[in-house]
């Protein structure tokens, strides 16, 4: 076992440390206010007074690889650690209600922790994903505060990431409320993913209406794939889920790990800038990565550097900049004072008879026209998406050869150009039904042509006639090379990352009904749409 500590530790990049014997007390129950006992293990060096506590909070099960590499990565450093699996879920009592009851119950378990007699009153929380989520229901309330926070790919508001843009997150939704339908056989009575699981939930996106695409896809309803599609036209509905709120009053240090093909980056930034701007001490790692493995392992890594410096009294590891970045296709990590970073300049790209630096001119430019097809839906390639292995950075070019899409090029760059911040497009627009989806996306054209997507965004319309569409893309940091093009493609949505907009105005959920709809993107100089790019001069 030391080996393979020690084994563990050096991948992850971990200073050497003499191992520390430890004990695991398993299935500890937690009572609640109302009743219900959450399961927990402690993980515990042996023959230790009194410790701080490390508390992870998971729906996926303490039991996982995951978790026990969590836990067991601090205890051989030390720590005390307690994981607990979240109401309803592998043991725990009620009924697992995904975001709604993880403010009560994180508060209610850390009152408990502090009154055991094993802990001496200082309780970190750390997690990554939906365990990182259940730190921020907890940490902004907690009194007195927390000793430290760990934040991996995650942040303190997730609906609208179900809802980006107003679309429908279908592909992030379906594969996660699969993955809640047959996480625990215990109580669905069904047996865990087989080998054509993916393939059966990826073939169920098809499936109209969206909101019992669950029943294609597992066999059963699955609540949460029902509460998300039942309110895609009323986001007010998780208005209680959402701490973004309390963000900037917590006082607890917080460490944030991500990656630029992460699904949760936009709102993860916003949070770190509302702890950045209060003075709180935060800092944060954004690497090559998606919502993957090699994101957890780095989120390992920098939890228990953080961890080790705040109850542990190593604050060398603590002394560097709050953000630290890995700039792609540059092949460097920077590090900087704040985000966006100094020297980022907002630069207009304009959409004219290709790409623009310049505004366009008088009316020369008529607009262009493509049409979408709910039944022939442009498809997604790569992009931020939980599923490993379909995100990240892809070959656009079979999608830009189709007809259903407007594509605009630059010409060859002089010199390298960075971006490095958040991105966003003005776009004038007319939806021909008056509902569609419009789906911005910039891509990097090499020298041989491959079209490769860096960051994108999408926005519902629901209005007749021009419309000055505002759409919000994904953060990014990002080199192209001299000699590369930039590339701008337009598109009535992405599927199945995006549920198709069925062109009618009905509610995403029900609707079954759909009507081709044509898109006229203006870019004259009454209508100057753009891309904002985050130009940095380094």
């Amino acid at each position: 076992m030391a080996v393979a500590g020690d084994l563990i530790d050096r991948f992850l990049g971990l200073p050497r440390t003499a191992p520390v014997d430890y004990g695991v007390a398993r299935d500890l129950r937690v009572p609640m206010p109302d009743g219900v006992a959450l399961v927990a293990d402690l993980h515990r060096p042996r023959e230790a007074g009194p410790l701080p506590v490390v508390l992870m909070r998971t729906p996926y099960g303490k039991h996982r690889a995951d978790a026990r590499l969590f836990a067991g990565v601090l205890a051989r450093r030390g720590f005390q650690v307690v994981v607990q699996n979240t109401r309803g879920v592998f043991g725990s009592g009620g009924e697992f209600r995904p975001f709604h009851d993880e403010k009560d119950d994180g508060l209610a378990t850390l009152a408990w922790l502090r009154a055991q007699p094993w802990c001496d009153g200082r309780v970190a929380a750390a997690g990554g994903s939906y365990p990182g989520f259940a730190v921020w229901a907890m940490a902004p309330y907690a009194d007195p505060p927390l000793a430290a926070i760990g934040l991996g790919a995650t942040a303190s508001e997730f609906a609208g990431s179900f809802y980006p843009g107003g679309a429908l997150a279908l592909h992030n939704t379906l594969v996660w409320s699969a993955k809640l339908g047959t996480r625990d056989p215990a109580r669905t009575g069904r047996r865990a993913p087989g080998p054509l699981h993916d393939r059966r939930v990826r073939r169920a996106m098809r499936h109209l209406p969206v909101g019992e695409a669950d029943t294609a896809a597992i066999g059963r309803p699955e609540p949460f794939l029902r509460e998300v599609t039942a309110h895609a036209e009323d986001p007010g509905f998780w208005a209680a889920t959402d701490h973004s709120a309390a963000v900037a009053a917590t006082t607890a240090p917080a460490t944030m790990a991500t990656g630029w093909w992460d699904p949760f980056l936009r709102r993860q930034l916003r949070d770190f800038a509302a702890l950045h701007e209060a003075g709180r001490q935060a800092r944060i790692t954004i690497g090559p990565w998606g919502h993957d493995a090699k994101a957890m392992f780095a989120i390992l890594a920098d939890q228990v550097e953080w961890l080790e410096g705040h109850l542990m009294g190593d604050r060398a590891a603590l002394r560097r900049a709050p953000v630290r970045l890995h700039l792609q296709e540059s092949g460097r990590w920077l590090d900087f004072e704040r985000w966006p970073p100094p020297g980022t300049r907002t630069t207009p790209l304009y959409l004219t008879g290709g790409l623009s630096w310049e505004p366009p001119a008088g009316t020369a430019d008529e607009p262009v026209a493509f049409t979408y097809d709910p039944l022939d839906p442009t498809p997604s390639v790569g992009g931020p998406l939980l599923l490993p292995g379909r995100g990240g950075q892809r070959d656009n070019t079979a999608t830009e050869r189709r007809p259903d899409v407007a594509v605009l090029t630059g010409a060859p760059l002089d010199r390298d150009l960075d971006l490095i911040g958040p991105v966003s497009a003005t776009v004038h627009v007319r939806a021909g039904t008056g509902h569609g989806d419009l789906f911005v996306r910039l891509c990097d054209v090499d020298g041989r042509g491959v079209s490769r997507n860096v960051t994108d965004g999408v926005l519902r319309i629901s209005a007749p006639g021009t419309v000055r569409a505002e759409v919000e893309m994904h953060p990014t940091g990002y080199r192209f090379r001299r000699g590369h093009r930039l590339r701008v493609m337009l598109a009535g949505g992405a599927f199945p990352r995006f549920a198709r907009n069925l062109g009618r105005g009905e509610p995403a959920g029900r609707a079954v009904a759909s009507r081709r709809v044509r898109f006229e993107i203006l870019r004259d100089a009454a209508h100057p749409s753009a891309l904002h790019l985050p130009v940095w001069h380094g």
